[in-house]
């Protein structure tokens, strides 16, 4: 099976994502797109992060009714920091009959060499990445890796960051969050001070 891994701390999970989960899921060679839920990082507290199992509840809400897209807590039981070098190698050794493609942005793309073991990424995996509107976004030689497919999903500018500042200011965000995120949020008081 063929499977894309969309790394993210889903600070909330937004209809953002699952616009480009469901577009990749659906219109690309994958079997399925695995929401890989990125845990808190104990060096940068942050008060607007929620609790990993409260992000990964909300993950589990919005993809219910999507059977190609699927929830993963797998990095919350790696060791810490984490890299995504260090996930693909212990998910090759969980599950040796996937093949396993990263989902990303092209302002990450723009950042991959930044990345601890990049060019072994590169080099051994597929690397989907969809379109970003930045004044900051330039091609880079990345951009014509044989292993980079630029993929023609809709451009959502919708941030998590924008989300939670106005739940905070008391806002109305629920066109942003599928349904069921919306009620978790609003029932639970969440990203209010």
């Amino acid at each position: 099976m063929k499977v894309g891994l969309y790394f993210g701390t889903f600070n909330p999970i937004h209809v953002g994502h699952m616009i480009i989960a469901n577009h990749l899921a659906e219109y690309s060679d994958l079997d399925q797109v695995w929401m890989m839920v990125t845990p808190h990082n104990p060096l940068k507290k942050k008060a607007t992060l929620l609790d990993d199992y409260q992000r990964l509840e909300l993950v589990h809400l919005a993809t219910q009714d999507f059977p190609k897209i699927k929830p993963s807590d797998f990095e919350f039981k790696l060791p810490q920091p984490n890299y995504t070098t260090n996930t693909l190698a212990h998910l090759h050794d969980k599950f040796p009959q996937h093949t396993f493609s990263l989902i990303m942005g092209e302002d990450n793309l723009r950042s991959l060499h930044k990345w601890k073991n990049y060019e072994f990424l590169m080099e051994n995996h597929q690397i989907y990445v969809y379109p970003r509107i930045s004044s900051e976004i330039e091609k880079t030689t990345h951009h014509n890796h044989p292993n980079v497919t630029m993929i023609d999903a809709p451009i959502v500018e919708i941030s998590s960051t924008f989300i939670r500042e106005n739940i905070n200011a008391g806002k109305n965000v629920q066109p942003m969050l599928s349904e069921k995120v919306w009620h978790y949020i609003d029932d639970n008081n969440l990203y209010r001070k």
